[in-house]
């Protein structure tokens, strides 16, 4: 069962501009960030309320003339209490998984589905243990 808006996640093209603008402008705090397996920055959280983040990703590049931005929207997530029966519910009903569950680095459990528009959908059990959890 759905429980709540878990985050909205944007690309962004100057990541410390949009952090700038969420915090310093609009009064939102810096939860957390997840590096890559690699050490490289992947991800920034900021905290919106109990609950709900805003998911900045760092732009991989400058858009260019014609071309399809980058930036802007890129998902949303519903978190939900018990991901094993949400599964089952969206396979009985016919709606095909883009990534079945698995664990996130953040610790909780997440699986994918796209909106009849295709939309990108994360659907996220939290790990107690997890940042959010802890944020």
């Amino acid at each position: 069962m759905i429980t709540d808006l878990g985050h909205i996640a944007f690309t962004t093209g100057d990541l410390n501009e949009a952090i700038e603008f969420y915090c310093d402008l609009l009064g939102l705090e810096e939860a957390f960030r997840l590096k890559d397996d690699q050490g490289k920055l992947m991800l920034v959280y900021l905290k919106v309320g109990e609950d709900s983040f805003i998911e900045l990703f760092p732009g991989r590049g400058e858009k260019t003339e014609g071309e399809k931005s980058e930036f802007g929207f890129r998902h949303f997530c519903l978190l939900v209490d018990d991901m094993e029966a949400t599964v089952t519910k969206l396979r009985k009903n016919g709606v095909e998984l883009e990534r079945d569950p698995s664990r996130g680095k953040d610790g909780n459990l997440q699986c994918w589905v796209r909106d009849p528009d295709g939309n990108d959908v994360e659907l996220m059990e939290i790990n107690p243990n997890s940042p959010q959890a802890r944020a």
